[in-house]
């Protein structure tokens, strides 16, 4: 039985706030952030565009599959936003529906109609590809004798040396490293709450080793972060902008030496630069998907631009894999919705 019409905003709002809450312990902060943003335009286009208060919110009506339709026309009409940033902001709201109904069997009829809303086509946007002359030229650059330029080049060894994601680097913890020279390895948590293990190259483990002593001590805690940020200190993670920023002044310098080396640098191309060179050493493609942490083979295919020949060849890797062992490599007023969702107000 749906609940009272009066009461479906304040409890939608409770819910809303469980969800982020639960996220922060699971996802990286960019995901959470995006979380929040696709619901206060969904929140706004309800207010603003439809004129909704709290009093009158309808959880039938107002989170329908028409009212989402809706906001999806009004985002890409009106506020401008690209298909792919629809898509995005259908997902949060499609995630935060999964999680009501997870929570309330009478909402999940909400979940259910939602996914019959079909993604917008979307031009999917190919990461730039970085030759291994221009990451030679970008390491170059950073000052080793100064204690942000030597972060920096150990930041941007382990970037390349693991392909992992950018996220998943500086949320890395001291607990997380074992550099025992007989299996050094680094324990990551990547999208989806899915742990997986890197191999750390014996280049990479002696840059750490020094790194370590360096920046947390001969006996470090282990709840520190590997990369902390200076202003927050040893439990404070470096944001991803700071990294991106430095990364395009870097690049900037490394591109007057070596063309290759693009203006628009991001930490996310070293990331597809090692998956492109570890492809082209010859890297079994099953074995690539599982260091770069992809759910599905086909993700890989589309990041790499995978031949149909070279997809055929993956799929009986994968056939062989059942059989032989591959190695593992690596505010407004009070009735109003706004002051419900947001994150100033806690719901009582």
């Amino acid at each position: 039985m749906m609940m009272n019409k009066k009461n479906d905003a304040r409890e939608f709002a409770k819910y809303y706030h469980s969800w982020i809450d639960g996220c922060a312990l699971t996802n990286s902060h960019n995901t959470i952030r995006s979380y929040e943003s696709a619901m206060k335009l969904y929140i706004d286009f309800l207010e603003d565009v439809k004129g909704l208060k709290s009093t009158s919110f309808s959880s039938s009506n107002d989170f329908s599959c028409e009212t989402i339709k809706a906001w999806l026309v009004w985002l890409k009409n009106k506020r401008g936003c690209s298909p792919q940033s629809c898509n995005v902001r259908l997902a949060s709201i499609r995630a935060y529906l999964q999680y009501l109904g997870e929570r309330d069997i009478n909402y999940r009829y909400l979940l259910l109609d939602s996914k019959s809303i079909h993604r917008m086509k979307a031009i999917k946007t190919k990461v730039n590809g970085l030759s291994e002359n221009a990451v030679k030229a970008l390491m170059s650059v950073p000052d080793a004798y100064t204690t942000t330029g030597y972060r920096d080049i150990v930041l941007l060894a382990f970037l390349y040396g693991t392909a992992a994601r950018i996220d998943e680097v500086l949320s890395l913890k001291l607990s997380d490293l074992d550099l025992d020279p007989g299996n050094p390895h680094a324990t990551i948590i990547g999208k989806g709450s899915k742990i997986r293990t890197l191999y750390l190259p014996p280049k990479l483990v002696s840059h750490l080793c020094r790194f370590i002593k360096k920046f947390h001590g001969s006996e470090p805690g282990k709840d520190r972060y590997l990369f902390h940020s200076r202003v927050k200190g040893h439990q404070g993670k470096i944001s991803q902008e700071a990294i991106n920023k430095r990364l395009k002044k870097y690049a900037a310098i490394a591109h007057e030496t070596c063309p290759e080396v693009p203006f628009n640098l991001h930490a996310h191309q070293f990331r597809h630069a090692k998956a492109s060179h570890l492809l082209h050493d010859g890297m079994n493609i099953a074995q690539l998907s599982k260091l770069l942490g992809h759910a599905n083979l086909s993700t890989t295919m589309v990041y790499l631009d995978i031949t149909i020949d070279m997809e055929a060849k993956a799929m009986i890797s994968l056939e062989d894999e059942k059989t032989r062992n591959i190695p593992r490599l690596w505010s407004k007023g009070k009735d109003n919705l706004t002051e419900l969702f947001g994150r100033k107000r806690k719901i009582n």
